[in-house]
């Protein structure tokens, strides 16, 4: 029987990690694709081969274009198929600005990657998908790790509010055009997780949990977005698409 492919960006660390993993763990065969080298990422991939996964790593940047279509041949090269994409490469603000203060490099940067990227990897691994023989229940699925900052304004950081709201929409997008060819669409907006993009803010963060913010009062951990994912990867929710799950302990509840 042919094995399910995941392709997985940002792969590497933090979510993206815990997601590789997760669906190897559910017999995924998996593509890791991250910005650093293979052997920078050693031990993370020695654990992927320790739970017996069937993977390659690919190091490219989803920002640039040359790099996605060698990302997407050199995934078929080797599975001859994608099953699942999950966009999960994103980048934060290098620096925290005002949005006042915010310069266009800075959000040419993070829109190039997290916005512009990750619409037209999708284009790629689409197109594929549509070229590829329907196997399983699904033609394909496509799951986009956004934010609860689609939503939630944060004025030191606009140009990530911004990026994420377009992947929100990107989502609605590409469920309404691929629908009918029997690849399904999802987005997950992750709230605070503790990753490196947030370590940095911990102390913030702890005081916002400490005060009740949250009504789950816990960060959240990158294992709480890859349950999720592999979910959404597997033979469920076959009448949704075009939909978001908040994974943010209740954050996006609007309370008295």
């Amino acid at each position: 029987m042919t094995k399910k492919t995941a392709l997985v960006t940002g792969a590497s660390r933090g979510i993206g990690f815990a997601i590789a993993r997760r669906l190897g763990k559910d017999g995924f065969r998996v593509a890791v694709v991250a910005t650093g080298s293979e052997e920078k990422n050693r031990a993370n991939l020695d654990i992927l081969s320790s739970d017996g996964t069937d993977w390659i790593y690919i190091q490219g940047n989803i920002g640039e274009s040359l790099d996605r279509k060698r990302i997407v041949s050199r995934v078929m090269e080797a599975f001859g198929r994608i099953d699942v994409l999950v966009n999960n490469a994103g980048v934060a603000p290098l620096v925290r600005a005002d949005l006042l203060e915010m310069s266009e490099e800075s959000f040419d940067r993070v829109m190039g990657i997290n916005t512009k990227g990750n619409m037209f990897l999708t284009q790629l691994v689409a197109k594929e998908m549509l070229n590829q023989e329907k196997l399983f229940k699904k033609r394909g699925t496509i799951i986009n790790i956004s934010s609860c900052s689609a939503e939630v304004s944060s004025t030191s950081r606009g140009e990530y509010c911004v990026s994420k709201a377009g992947v929100s929409m990107l989502t609605k997008l590409y469920a309404d055009r691929l629908a009918g060819e029997g690849i399904l669409v999802h987005e997950i907006r992750p709230g605070v997780i503790a990753t490196d993009m947030t370590s940095k803010v911990t102390e913030k963060y702890n005081k916002l949990i400490d005060e009740g913010a949250f009504p789950i009062a816990r960060w959240g951990q990158a294992e709480d977005i890859a349950d999720d994912v592999s979910a959404f990867a597997d033979d469920h929710f076959l009448y949704t698409t075009g939909n978001y799950i908040d994974v943010d302990g209740g954050f996006h509840i609007k309370r008295l």
